[in-house]
């Protein structure tokens, strides 16, 4: 549709698409990078718009974005309302949808600069979130973790985490090697295995 935004797919081959990935000869993390949300057609992870002038302009990262009840909202805006905070040195976000349709479940993980985290940091969190954004911007859980990950390239590891917590194995959505500090995931796998034994929160 012309004017409006929508995923960037590509249904016939480009030269500068990659073709496969290293350490990954079945194509396994290949196929489920790019072709797992529509299966057999190309999805970048892009929101792009065509205009009616018949430019192409790309916004940004659709798997950067959330949708949580029909609102969407893009995590790079929770990561600049905590840049301020000095007991924060990183953060995370990741929501994980309801399959019923309601708001589903969603997380913030901090990495702290020193001390715990408490009902006091949790309540400043919250308030900041809310008052900077919206309701719909409130974690339901905010938890500490030891660190964030990231990929070699400086990028957070937020669908690898997500698709952690939905119950994927570690091997299956990441490889140890593309991630610049492969320990961070430890404290994520933890709390998967606990989410395991909780009413099941369904795929995006």
């Amino acid at each position: 549709m012309v004017n409006e935004l929508g995923e960037l797919v590509i249904t016939t081959p480009l030269p500068s698409m990659p073709i496969y990935f290293w350490n990954d000869p079945d194509e396994i993390k290949y196929r489920a990078a790019y072709f797992e949300r529509f299966p057999g057609v190309w999805c970048h992870g892009d929101w792009v718009k065509f205009t009616d002038r018949g430019l192409c302009v790309i916004t940004g990262r659709s798997d950067g974005t959330l949708n949580r009840g029909g609102v969407r909202l893009g995590t790079s805006e929770f990561y600049s309302a905590l840049d301020n905070f000095p007991e924060i040195a990183d953060s995370l976000v990741v929501h994980l949808e309801d399959i019923s349709g309601g708001l589903g479940t969603l997380f913030l993980f901090v990495q702290l600069t020193d001390g715990a985290l408490d009902g006091r940091l949790r309540a400043k969190i919250t308030a900041c979130l809310r008052d900077r954004l919206s309701p719909r911007h409130v974690p339901d859980e905010v938890l500490a973790v030891p660190a964030i990950p990231y990929n070699l390239t400086g990028k957070k590891l937020e669908v690898p985490v997500k698709r952690l917590l939905q119950g994927a194995s570690r091997g299956a959505v990441v490889s140890n090697g593309a991630v610049r500090n492969p320990d961070s995931l430890d404290a994520f796998e933890h709390l998967a295995q606990r989410l395991a034994s909780t009413p099941a929160v369904g795929p995006a």
